[in-house]
């Protein structure tokens, strides 16, 4: 018998693996933002979440059909491209089987300033009054206005002192875009002297080595929480081989902290000369300033400033570089905003190397706060003594305070270095609210611990905190008082930690969510709270995980016997 052998015939499949690309997706990109067959810079990884935000804000979400093709557009595996955007808070992902959000989103702020003015009713309230068909309520982390708390987003535009019915009128108007910020725009700076120092800086009559003797002598410090002398951190960027960057930190998002906004709405060319003046010190290639998504305005202004140096030759076209976070705490933190300026999501990076050394686009970069080099022209006009001699109780300098919660004027106060909260908040704050009392205090935002009314003594500068478990970092003071809760104060704290966390690291992930769960529970297990703090501050990566154990401590070290009162039982 003859066997008959038979080839098996070959099966494609005919197109890729995975969904297809949408073709009219790509052509609408195309025209929102560029064609990169004729631009292909526009493919760079660094422009992936710029592209991002030209989506949402164009469709006011990000469809999955576009960002594949997205992907496509950019020669990025889908995976990257969707990991990136669904890290990021303002970024709405939504995939082929989801309706579109709502036109108008609002967004109540529940950090700890504006939970004590009463936001989580305020929410409750426009939850129960607005149709969820047109408009979806969400929750949003500090939103950088903590002196007129209970704050709300509606659209992009931010109400301080906010009301159920103060939303509903700017609803109703269509008020849904930031209000106009007044400031003194390039004529007005350089009328009073402004981009003096940076042109005797680029001309030779003002050398490195001279400007930092003076930020030395003024006692100058990163004043963005580490508190990291400025002219060492020139130094050792300097070190390091070019070419090198600059970055601005202008993420601030700790909660209570608002003093960077502060100084970029009432200067914005002060800031810009400063950080000008740190490039040139480390002679950056080129300067990038990381500004946060919940700053719309300053988005403008800065815009607007940029273009106004480049109209006047001040900076070559392109040398300063705007970028918008997009709504994660994480990026305050040095190396995840570089993670975050190249286009990835915001992690942190394992150290060393050091981003001194290895950076943005891994080249040695400078990483500076906003108030920190708004700093620098007024220190070198004035002097060095001037700044040094402004501080009290043996400290040097001046400290811009973030003051909210329970006080008369919250605000930012220029105050000395060293300055008690009680004289902080007698002497700029107005004292305390009508009908409360001192019984605590955040002196360095949510991170920074926290300290009773027995310690409103102590000198608030860095280095003079430690030995309380606490530290100042940007100078962020949210005051408590006897009538508010503490376990509601310890629980909007830790969640915000465990919301905010990266998730790249097991304590800090694992760890926030397993205490808030604690804290939540009728009884507090002093023992198992400590054992599980203290593994947090010895494995997390970054001082994200490290810090979020310092409000619990604090409480359960100083605060027994109001917790006991509040019928908080405390066990250990």
């Amino acid at each position: 018998m003859t066997v008959q052998t038979v080839t098996p015939k070959r099966r494609f499949r005919g197109k890729p693996r995975g969904r297809s690309l949408d073709t009219a997706e790509l052509a609408a990109l195309r025209q929102l933002i560029g064609d990169e067959r004729d631009r292909p810079e526009l493919r760079r990884r660094d422009l992936l979440i710029e592209h991002c935000h030209a989506i949402q804000d164009s469709r006011g979400h990000l469809p999955l059909a576009t960002l594949r093709a997205l992907a496509t557009y950019m020669n990025l595996p889908m995976a990257a491209v969707y990991e990136t955007a669904t890290f990021y808070a303002h970024f709405d992902v939504i995939h082929d089987d989801q309706a579109p959000p709502p036109a108008v989103t609002v967004r109540v702020c529940d950090s700890l300033s504006c939970q004590l003015a009463g936001a989580s009713s305020l929410k409750a309230s426009l939850e129960a009054g607005l149709d969820p068909a047109q408009v979806r309520v969400l929750r949003a982390p500090c939103m950088g206005r903590c002196e007129t708390a209970p704050v709300v987003e509606v659209g992009h535009r931010h109400l301080g002192h906010a009301t159920a019915e103060s939303v509903t009128a700017a609803l109703e108007a269509g008020e849904l875009h930031p209000d106009p910020i007044d400031w003194p725009g390039l004529a007005d700076y350089r009328a009073v002297g402004g981009y003096t120092l940076l042109a005797d800086c680029r001309e030779g009559r003002v050398t490195v080595e001279t400007l930092m003797q003076e930020m030395e002598a003024a006692g100058l410090r990163g004043l963005g929480g580490a508190g990291f002398p400025t002219f060492k951190k020139w130094h050792f960027v300097r070190q390091e081989p070019g070419p090198r960057y600059c970055a601005i930190n202008a993420d601030e998002g700790e909660p209570g902290t608002f003093k960077d906004r502060y100084y970029l709405e009432r200067s914005p060319h002060g800031f810009l000369e400063g950080a000008l003046v740190s490039a040139w010190a480390v002679e950056a290639c080129a300067l990038y300033i990381y500004l946060r998504d919940e700053y719309p305005g300053l988005h403008r202004v800065l815009r607007e400033a940029i273009a106004e140096l480049e109209a006047a030759g001040l900076v070559p076209p392109g040398y300063i570089v705007l970028r918008r976070g997009a709504g994660a705490y994480i990026c305050g933190e040095e190396s995840a905003m570089i993670e975050s300026l190249e286009g990835k999501p915001g992690k942190p990076r394992h150290r060393p190397p050091f981003v001194a050394q290895k950076g943005l686009f891994d080249r040695p970069t400078l990483v500076n706060n906003v108030e920190t080099v708004y700093w620098i022209p007024l220190i070198h006009k004035r002097g060095a003594e001037w700044f040094a001699n402004q501080g009290r109780h043996g400290r040097k300098g001046l400290r811009s305070f973030s003051l909210s919660g329970r006080v008369r004027y919250p605000g930012v106060h220029l105050a000395p270095a060293g300055i008690t909260l009680r004289e902080l908040v007698d002497e700029y704050g107005g004292g305390m609210a009508e009908g409360h009392r001192l019984a605590g205090y955040l002196p360095g935002g949510a991170s920074g611990g926290i300290l009773p009314a027995s310690k409103a003594n102590i000198p608030l500068d860095f280095d003079t905190l430690q030995e309380h478990d606490c530290f100042i970092g940007s100078a962020a003071v949210i005051v408590l008082s006897d009538r508010d809760d503490l376990r509601g104060v310890a629980t909007n704290l830790l969640a915000f930690f465990a919301d905010e966390s990266c998730g790249q690291c097991t304590p800090c992930r694992v760890g926030s969510e397993k205490m808030l769960a604690l804290l939540e529970r009728e009884a507090w297990d002093a023992a198992a709270l400590t054992r599980l703090s203290q593994v947090m501050m010895d494995a997390s990566i970054c001082g994200l995980g490290q810090a979020a154990p310092n409000p619990v401590l604090g409480l359960l070290k100083d605060f027994r016997g109001e917790l006991a009162a509040q019928n908080v039982i405390v066990k250990g």
